[in-house]
């Protein structure tokens, strides 16, 4: 004898499919909700990360155009400097720091004469301290300068003696290591001024120190 299904179990059958149809079709578009948004907070990291990367590119890059326009503002008397210490071997990175000059005022030198003012001694305490301050693999190559009155030979011996007179008292008064310095006498042959007035002339007697690493 053949048996039929109920209209009520029928009816419950056919329920329970919906209901489980559209259970499965709202799981699956959660998951779909929820891969999404992974997904987009995933990009936006990597948008992220890489406009990080840029920005440090660019930073670099200006780092880099800084300096070599601090190179080519270098004086000339501070290219041959770092040139001659690094052709000496005597550079930890083989790079200039900065110069610093004693010419103005007090500071600059008695004409013929190679002794320190107070107001010298000064400026290079105020130097020392700097320099250790920056690094301790500093290296000064101290240049001496003159006006133009006298022979040239003079001059030069006389822009040695000033050079010489900061080295000793960087070394004995402020304890700088003499392997840490140099010296050399430009003479009357690097004026900044014109030699052919009485301020002019005061400024060109004058040392310059100069600072690499």
């Amino acid at each position: 004898m053949r048996k039929t299904l109920s209209p009520v179990l029928v009816l419950l059958l056919v329920a329970t499919v919906g209901l489980t149809g559209c259970a499965t079709k709202s799981w699956v578009n959660e998951q779909i909700s929820t891969y999404g948004q992974v997904t987009n907070t995933k990009i936006h990291e990597i948008q992220d990360s890489l406009e990080a990367n840029q920005q440090g590119i660019s930073d670099l890059a200006a780092q880099q155009a800084k300096l070599e326009a601090d190179v080519a503002k270098l004086s000339e008397t501070a290219n041959d400097a770092l040139k001659r210490a690094e052709e000496a071997g005597v550079l930890a990175q083989g790079k200039f720091l900065y110069e610093e000059t004693l010419a103005v005022n007090d500071v600059t030198f008695a004409f013929n004469h190679a002794n320190l003012s107070d107001g010298a001694k000064a400026a290079l305490d105020a130097f020392a301290a700097k320099v250790r301050g920056i690094s301790k693999d500093a290296y000064v190559e101290i240049q001496g300068h003159t006006d133009n009155i006298g022979s040239e030979v003079y001059n030069l011996k006389l822009g040695q003696q000033r050079a010489d007179a900061v080295l000793q008292y960087l070394n004995m008064e402020l304890g700088v290591p003499l392997f840490r310095m140099n010296t050399i006498s430009y003479g009357e042959y690097k004026p900044i001024a014109d030699n052919s007035t009485k301020d002019g002339r005061a400024q060109n007697r004058r040392v310059t120190l100069v600072v690499m690493e």
